[in-house]
């Protein structure tokens, strides 16, 4: 996310002080309501939904993602990449291509 982008998310909540309300405990749940509202989206079809809609919900669920980071003093690139890594290891190219299964369940065949 730009820093442009992060200064504006935070001034958005400064200016309303918002800041009180954010406990990771608040900005969790609010996370999952949001990305149920994201869900909520394509409830009837997988293919027939509104982008706007999308883009709006989506923009929510990274917008209380956001303020998360910033409640508990972490690095989206450092926490990401750490769970990359986990993913990587858990999930090897030769056994993972093409298949959603499990890490649990692949097999070398």
């Amino acid at each position: 996310m730009k820093q442009k982008t992060i200064d504006r998310i935070r001034k958005f909540t400064s200016d309303r002080e918002w800041e009180q309300y954010h406990t990771p405990a608040n900005l969790a749940k609010s996370i999952s309501i949001e990305a149920n509202e994201l869900l909520e989206c394509f409830q009837w079809s997988d293919t027939d939904y509104d982008l706007e809609h999308v883009k709006e919900e989506l923009a929510d669920v990274m917008v209380y993602c956001r303020n998360m980071l910033d409640e508990l003093g972490l690095d989206e690139d450092e926490i990401i990449n750490a769970k990359m890594d986990k993913n990587e290891a858990k999930y090897p190219v030769e056994l993972a291509k093409g298949s959603a299964a499990k890490y649990y369940e692949l097999k070398n065949e």
